[in-house]
């Protein structure tokens, strides 16, 4: 295979680059290129559907597509040059498209999303999902797997497919939307098909004064970045292997043209084969400010700590807190102590270490800018707070985090 290494392809990648997921695919693919040496001349479509139709001239040896887009399937899966699926699993092998296919395994990445809930000791679940429709049957797999690991478990699940994202209907689906979540029971943890779904409810949550994580916890997929930052409240979210996805349909691709190049030099074709499969798992859970859940049961002590969570970092007292929920600070201090194992004024204390210690190992900011984000009055009382709690200083505690 030596001098077969050596020879230049040109390959298609038909990706929309402003999804997250695919955009991690190409990283993915990029990644194969690079760890391999591959000779690989590259050209990612700007505007691949728009293409579709002029296929018999696109002079390339093999392409690598998004093939959840049921016209981009139809459209590749006769050509004569080796094509690469990439795309969401399927619980019937018919739906699969009769190419090499790399999947996200939508039945791992729900599990993935239902145990965590699970695991904070909720036991009311519902699904926010897409309407019907050709381009999202992925959608309609996650959906059939939370029925059917509530259902195992016991437990109701709530599905709610809401609508299409549209500017001119954007705000009767929000109603209606909103008008689901007061349905719910609480407490209840809810699994949205996308993170841009989840963000979704967040704003109904916010409509609807409900309370998250404490009444609502959510979960997202995908872990997109815009998503994620467009909210108040930091979301959870499920890390697909989408880089792996990449990783493995490019080797999947590279091994095609090796073999056709092979069959040419031999002159003998090979014989037939059904087209090989990889289904890819998620990475896991990213927790966030989202599902945060305590089974609390106090409904004064659930007040009291949304309003801590949501503004310890800015330097907030316990009498703020008293004055939040509305009945006097020993009445509240004994309910929050019962309910919670600690104080109020602990629970301050946490939040922003927390929210410092998570600045430290995940960001580069200034460490004068964190003890400001983080409501401490200034950079020597933050040295202060980590010496007393950690025995080190908030550098050596940088540090020492990222050896681990």
């Amino acid at each position: 295979m030596g001098g077969q290494e050596n020879r230049q392809y040109s390959i298609s990648l038909l990706f929309n680059a402003n999804k997250v997921y695919d955009r991690q695919v190409i990283e993915g693919i990029g990644h194969y290129l690079q760890s391999t040496k591959v000779d690989w001349d590259v050209y990612l479509e700007e505007d691949c559907l728009a293409r579709l139709n002029n296929l018999d001239n696109w002079e390339v040896d093999g392409i690598i597509a998004d093939l959840d887009d049921p016209d981009m399937q139809a459209a590749l899966i006769d050509l004569a040059i080796p094509v690469i699926g990439v795309g969401g699993s399927y619980q019937s092998a018919d739906d699969y498209p009769d190419v090499p296919y790399v999947a996200t395994d939508n039945e791992a990445v729900i599990n993935c999303a239902y145990q965590h809930l699970k695991q904070k000791g909720l036991q009311h679940f519902a699904f926010y999902g897409f309407p019907p429709d050709k381009e999202h049957r992925w959608a309609l797999e996650r959906e059939r797997a939370i029925i059917a690991l509530c259902e195992k478990d016991g437990f109701n699940c709530s599905v709610y497919r809401g609508y299409k994202t549209q500017p001119d209907t954007w705000h009767y689906s929000m109603n209606r939307l909103a008008e689901w979540i007061e349905s719910l029971p609480l407490p209840v943890g809810v699994i949205a098909v996308t993170d841009a779904r989840a963000r979704h409810l967040l704003q109904a949550c916010d409509k609807t004064n409900r309370l998250v994580p404490d009444q609502v916890s959510i979960v997202g997929i995908d872990d997109d970045d815009i998503a994620r930052n467009l909210s108040r409240v930091s979301l959870s979210s499920v890390s697909q292997g989408c880089f792996e996805m990449g990783f493995q349909a490019a080797k999947l691709l590279h091994r095609q043209l090796n073999r056709q190049t092979a069959e040419k030099a031999s002159a003998q074709p090979s014989t037939t084969k059904s087209a090989p499969r990889v289904l890819v798992p998620p990475i896991g859970i990213i927790q966030r400010q989202s599902t945060d859940f305590k089974a609390l049961q106090d409904p004064y002590v659930i007040q009291a700590m949304h309003y801590v969570r949501q503004h310890a970092c800015r330097g907030i007292k316990v009498e703020q807190v008293i004055d939040y929920v509305g009945i006097s600070r020993s009445n509240l201090e004994q309910r929050f102590v019962q309910d919670c194992g600690h104080s109020i004024h602990t629970q301050i204390h946490n939040e922003k270490l927390n929210r410092a210690c998570k600045m430290l190992t995940e960001t580069e900011t200034e460490l004068v800018d964190i003890a400001s984000s983080c409501g401490y009055p200034s950079i020597q009382y933050l040295y202060a707070v980590f010496k007393k709690h950690f025995g080190q200083t908030p550098k050596q505690y940088k540090r020492n985090a990222v050896k681990m």
